[in-house]
Protein backbone atom coordinates (compact mmCIF):
# COMPACT_ATOMS: atom_id res chain seq x y z
CA UNK A 1 0.00 0.00 0.00
CA UNK A 2 1.44 3.84 -0.85
CA UNK A 3 0.38 6.96 0.23
CA UNK A 4 1.29 9.84 -1.88
CA UNK A 5 0.41 13.53 -1.11
CA UNK A 6 0.54 15.79 -4.43
CA UNK A 7 -0.86 13.12 -5.90
CA UNK A 8 -3.21 14.80 -8.30
CA UNK A 9 -0.29 16.32 -10.96
CA UNK A 10 2.84 16.25 -11.46
CA UNK A 11 5.94 14.07 -9.39
CA UNK A 12 2.87 12.45 -7.63
CA UNK A 13 0.73 11.27 -10.32
CA UNK A 14 4.25 9.90 -12.29
CA UNK A 15 4.79 8.06 -8.35
CA UNK A 16 1.10 6.81 -8.52
CA UNK A 17 1.34 5.55 -11.65
CA UNK A 18 4.62 3.64 -11.17
CA UNK A 19 3.33 2.33 -7.58
CA UNK A 20 0.53 1.02 -9.80
CA UNK A 21 2.35 -0.73 -12.52
CA UNK A 22 4.53 -2.26 -9.48
CA UNK A 23 1.71 -4.20 -8.34
CA UNK A 24 0.36 -1.75 -5.20
CA UNK A 25 -2.66 -0.36 -3.79
CA UNK A 26 -2.71 2.98 -3.81
CA UNK A 27 -3.71 6.04 -1.76
CA UNK A 28 -3.74 9.42 -3.50
CA UNK A 29 -4.03 12.30 -1.59
CA UNK A 30 -4.05 15.63 -3.05
CA UNK A 31 -5.58 19.81 -2.37
CA UNK A 32 -7.50 20.04 -5.97
CA UNK A 33 -10.72 17.85 -5.49
CA UNK A 34 -11.14 17.84 -9.52
CA UNK A 35 -7.98 17.06 -10.68
CA UNK A 36 -7.86 14.13 -7.88
CA UNK A 37 -11.48 12.59 -9.04
CA UNK A 38 -10.08 12.97 -12.40
CA UNK A 39 -6.88 10.84 -11.90
CA UNK A 40 -8.15 8.35 -9.37
CA UNK A 41 -11.15 7.21 -12.24
CA UNK A 42 -8.71 6.98 -14.97
CA UNK A 43 -6.69 5.17 -12.92
CA UNK A 44 -9.48 3.02 -11.67
CA UNK A 45 -10.30 2.07 -15.23
CA UNK A 46 -6.57 1.18 -15.74
CA UNK A 47 -6.88 -1.68 -13.24
CA UNK A 48 -5.60 -0.12 -10.65
CA UNK A 49 -6.85 -0.45 -7.12
CA UNK A 50 -6.94 2.96 -5.70
CA UNK A 51 -8.89 5.63 -3.49
CA UNK A 52 -8.54 9.31 -3.60
CA UNK A 53 -8.51 11.44 -0.19
CA UNK A 54 -8.87 15.17 -0.40
CA UNK A 55 -5.69 16.82 1.68
CA UNK A 56 -4.61 19.59 3.36
CA UNK A 57 -1.38 18.86 4.07
CA UNK A 58 -1.18 22.01 6.24
CA UNK A 59 -3.80 20.85 8.70
CA UNK A 60 -2.59 18.11 10.85
CA UNK A 61 -5.75 16.53 11.44
CA UNK A 62 -6.14 16.56 7.39
CA UNK A 63 -3.02 14.05 7.72
CA UNK A 64 -4.53 11.81 10.24
CA UNK A 65 -7.71 11.20 8.53
CA UNK A 66 -5.51 10.40 5.55
CA UNK A 67 -3.99 7.71 7.53
CA UNK A 68 -7.24 6.67 8.97
CA UNK A 69 -8.73 6.34 5.67
CA UNK A 70 -5.89 4.32 4.56
CA UNK A 71 -6.14 1.99 7.67
CA UNK A 72 -9.65 1.47 7.13
CA UNK A 73 -9.23 0.47 3.45
CA UNK A 74 -6.11 -0.85 3.16
CA UNK A 75 -5.79 -2.41 6.57
CA UNK A 76 -1.85 -1.01 6.77
CA UNK A 77 0.54 1.28 4.68
CA UNK A 78 4.36 0.18 3.46
CA UNK A 79 4.87 3.54 1.83
CA UNK A 80 4.70 6.88 2.21
CA UNK A 81 5.63 9.77 -0.62
CA UNK A 82 5.65 12.77 1.35
CA UNK A 83 5.58 15.07 -1.91
CA UNK A 84 3.15 17.86 -1.94
CA UNK A 85 4.98 21.39 -2.40
CA UNK A 86 4.93 24.91 -3.54
CA UNK A 87 7.59 27.10 -4.81
CA UNK A 88 7.23 30.56 -5.31
CA UNK A 89 9.85 32.75 -6.25
CA UNK A 90 11.44 36.11 -6.63
CA UNK A 91 13.78 38.26 -4.29
CA UNK A 92 13.33 37.34 -0.21
CA UNK A 93 13.36 40.99 0.91
CA UNK A 94 10.17 41.17 -1.61
CA UNK A 95 8.64 38.71 0.52
CA UNK A 96 6.35 39.06 3.18
CA UNK A 97 5.02 36.95 6.08
CA UNK A 98 2.19 35.32 4.61
CA UNK A 99 4.78 34.35 1.41
CA UNK A 100 6.34 32.60 4.72
CA UNK A 101 3.55 31.05 6.37
CA UNK A 102 2.54 29.17 3.24
CA UNK A 103 5.34 27.38 1.87
CA UNK A 104 6.91 27.06 5.48
CA UNK A 105 2.97 25.20 5.90
CA UNK A 106 3.15 23.09 2.95
CA UNK A 107 6.53 22.58 2.39
CA UNK A 108 7.93 21.60 6.04
CA UNK A 109 5.12 21.00 8.21
CA UNK A 110 3.53 19.00 5.47
CA UNK A 111 6.36 16.37 5.69
CA UNK A 112 6.77 16.44 9.20
CA UNK A 113 3.22 15.55 9.66
CA UNK A 114 3.23 12.89 7.13
CA UNK A 115 6.45 11.36 9.21
CA UNK A 116 4.81 11.89 12.42
CA UNK A 117 1.46 10.51 11.54
CA UNK A 118 2.42 7.60 9.01
CA UNK A 119 6.06 6.58 10.87
CA UNK A 120 4.75 5.41 13.90
CA UNK A 121 2.38 3.16 12.28
CA UNK A 122 5.18 1.78 10.03
CA UNK A 123 7.41 1.35 13.32
CA UNK A 124 5.11 -0.74 14.88
CA UNK A 125 4.47 -2.62 11.97
CA UNK A 126 8.26 -3.38 11.75
CA UNK A 127 8.63 -2.27 8.07
CA UNK A 128 7.45 0.92 5.98
CA UNK A 129 9.32 3.16 3.80
CA UNK A 130 9.17 7.05 3.71
CA UNK A 131 10.14 9.24 0.92
CA UNK A 132 10.33 13.24 1.07
CA UNK A 133 10.49 15.32 -1.46
CA UNK A 134 13.35 17.89 -1.16
CA UNK A 135 14.89 19.38 -3.88
CA UNK A 136 18.15 20.13 -5.55
CA UNK A 137 17.28 23.78 -3.73
CA UNK A 138 17.78 21.65 -0.81
CA UNK A 139 21.39 21.04 -1.73
CA UNK A 140 22.49 24.22 -3.45
CA UNK A 141 21.09 27.98 -3.41
CA UNK A 142 20.25 30.64 -5.78
CA UNK A 143 19.27 33.72 -5.38
CA UNK A 144 15.63 33.34 -7.67
CA UNK A 145 14.53 30.51 -4.88
CA UNK A 146 15.46 32.20 -1.64
CA UNK A 147 12.33 31.12 0.57
CA UNK A 148 11.73 27.79 -1.53
CA UNK A 149 15.91 26.88 -1.10
CA UNK A 150 14.86 27.49 2.63
CA UNK A 151 12.38 25.41 2.95
CA UNK A 152 13.89 22.26 1.19
CA UNK A 153 17.13 22.34 2.63
CA UNK A 154 15.14 21.81 5.86
CA UNK A 155 13.31 18.73 4.50
CA UNK A 156 16.94 17.33 3.92
CA UNK A 157 18.11 18.03 7.42
CA UNK A 158 14.48 16.48 8.42
CA UNK A 159 15.34 13.31 6.33
CA UNK A 160 18.63 12.83 7.16
CA UNK A 161 17.90 13.22 11.36
CA UNK A 162 14.79 10.92 10.65
CA UNK A 163 16.88 8.09 8.66
CA UNK A 164 19.70 7.83 11.34
CA UNK A 165 16.58 7.89 13.91
CA UNK A 166 14.47 4.96 11.64
CA UNK A 167 17.90 3.14 11.01
CA UNK A 168 17.43 0.21 13.17
CA UNK A 169 13.90 0.01 13.68
CA UNK A 170 13.20 -1.90 10.08
CA UNK A 171 11.96 1.29 8.16
CA UNK A 172 13.62 3.11 5.56
CA UNK A 173 13.99 6.82 4.65
CA UNK A 174 14.65 8.35 1.35
CA UNK A 175 15.30 12.03 0.30
CA UNK A 176 14.31 13.25 -3.59
CA UNK A 177 16.42 15.65 -4.63
CA UNK A 178 15.46 17.01 -8.38
CA UNK A 179 16.07 19.45 -10.72
CA UNK A 180 13.57 20.89 -13.64
CA UNK A 181 11.11 18.39 -13.59
CA UNK A 182 7.72 18.77 -16.14
CA UNK A 183 5.57 19.90 -13.59
CA UNK A 184 3.37 22.91 -12.41
CA UNK A 185 5.51 23.25 -9.21
CA UNK A 186 6.12 26.89 -10.40
CA UNK A 187 2.56 27.48 -10.85
CA UNK A 188 1.53 26.13 -7.17
CA UNK A 189 0.03 29.70 -6.35
CA UNK A 190 -3.00 28.03 -8.11
CA UNK A 191 -3.44 26.26 -4.71
CA UNK A 192 -3.10 29.51 -2.32
CA UNK A 193 -6.08 30.02 -0.56
CA UNK A 194 -5.03 33.96 1.16
CA UNK A 195 -5.79 35.98 -1.94
CA UNK A 196 -2.02 37.17 -2.23
CA UNK A 197 -1.34 38.61 -5.57
CA UNK A 198 2.36 38.10 -6.45
CA UNK A 199 4.48 41.22 -6.97
CA UNK A 200 6.04 42.33 -10.41
CA UNK A 201 9.72 40.81 -8.85
CA UNK A 202 8.16 37.57 -8.15
CA UNK A 203 6.14 37.50 -11.31
CA UNK A 204 9.30 38.50 -13.45
CA UNK A 205 11.60 36.17 -11.80
CA UNK A 206 9.09 32.75 -12.13
CA UNK A 207 7.93 33.37 -15.76
CA UNK A 208 11.37 31.68 -16.68
CA UNK A 209 11.48 29.22 -14.09
CA UNK A 210 8.22 27.79 -15.69
CA UNK A 211 9.56 28.04 -19.15
CA UNK A 212 12.68 26.50 -18.04
CA UNK A 213 10.53 23.13 -16.50
CA UNK A 214 8.56 22.79 -19.24
CA UNK A 215 11.36 23.07 -21.69
CA UNK A 216 14.14 21.37 -20.05
CA UNK A 217 12.38 19.09 -17.38
CA UNK A 218 12.94 15.47 -17.17
CA UNK A 219 9.42 13.98 -17.58
CA UNK A 220 7.59 12.63 -13.62
CA UNK A 221 8.20 9.04 -14.76
CA UNK A 222 11.74 8.98 -15.11
CA UNK A 223 11.69 10.59 -11.28
CA UNK A 224 9.60 7.55 -10.22
CA UNK A 225 11.67 4.88 -11.84
CA UNK A 226 14.62 5.84 -9.67
CA UNK A 227 12.31 6.36 -6.54
CA UNK A 228 11.72 2.68 -7.07
CA UNK A 229 14.86 1.70 -7.29
CA UNK A 230 15.96 3.85 -4.40
CA UNK A 231 13.13 1.95 -2.56
CA UNK A 232 13.92 -1.44 -3.42
CA UNK A 233 18.01 -0.61 -2.76
CA UNK A 234 17.23 1.05 0.48
CA UNK A 235 18.90 3.85 -0.84
CA UNK A 236 18.86 7.35 0.57
CA UNK A 237 19.99 9.58 -1.68
CA UNK A 238 17.63 10.13 -4.61
CA UNK A 239 19.49 12.41 -7.08
CA UNK A 240 17.44 12.55 -10.73
CA UNK A 241 20.28 14.73 -12.43
CA UNK A 242 23.75 13.67 -13.07
CA UNK A 243 24.76 17.41 -12.61
CA UNK A 244 23.51 17.27 -8.49
CA UNK A 245 26.69 16.02 -6.83
CA UNK A 246 29.06 18.91 -8.67
CA UNK A 247 26.13 21.47 -7.58
CA UNK A 248 26.45 20.42 -4.10
CA UNK A 249 29.79 19.81 -3.36
CA UNK A 250 30.02 23.94 -4.12
CA UNK A 251 29.87 24.47 -0.54
CA UNK A 252 31.96 22.31 1.01
CA UNK A 253 35.28 23.27 -1.56
CA UNK A 254 34.05 26.77 -0.45
CA UNK A 255 34.10 25.45 3.97
CA UNK A 256 37.14 23.74 2.70
CA UNK A 257 39.30 27.17 1.61
CA UNK A 258 37.63 29.39 4.31
CA UNK A 259 35.82 31.33 0.95
CA UNK A 260 32.33 32.96 0.52
CA UNK A 261 29.51 31.14 -0.85
CA UNK A 262 30.21 30.47 -4.46
CA UNK A 263 27.86 30.00 -7.19
CA UNK A 264 27.21 26.12 -6.90
CA UNK A 265 26.28 26.71 -10.83
CA UNK A 266 29.40 28.00 -12.22
CA UNK A 267 31.07 24.58 -12.67
CA UNK A 268 28.03 22.73 -14.05
CA UNK A 269 29.43 22.53 -17.53
CA UNK A 270 27.42 19.84 -18.32
CA UNK A 271 24.11 21.44 -19.41
CA UNK A 272 25.18 24.59 -19.54
CA UNK A 273 21.54 25.50 -20.56
CA UNK A 274 20.05 24.41 -17.56
CA UNK A 275 22.31 25.54 -15.07
CA UNK A 276 21.36 29.46 -16.94
CA UNK A 277 18.23 29.26 -15.10
CA UNK A 278 19.93 28.24 -11.40
CA UNK A 279 22.86 30.33 -11.47
CA UNK A 280 23.12 32.80 -8.20
CA UNK A 281 23.04 35.74 -10.61
CA UNK A 282 19.72 35.24 -13.15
Amino acid sequence: VAVVTGAASGIGLGLSERFLEEGMKLVMADIEQSSLDREVERLKEKGGEVIGVLCDVRRPEDVQALADRTLAHFGGVHVLCNNAGVAPAGPMLDTSPADWQWIIDVNILGVAYGVTTFGPIMVEAGEGHIINTASEAGLATNAALGMYCATKHAVVGLSESLYRELEDQGVGVSCLCPNLVKTRIFESERNRDDSAEPLPSQTATIAPLREAASALGIPPAKVSGDVVEAIKANRFWILTHDTTPTVAQARFRDLEKGENPSDPYAAMNEDPELSDFFRSDS
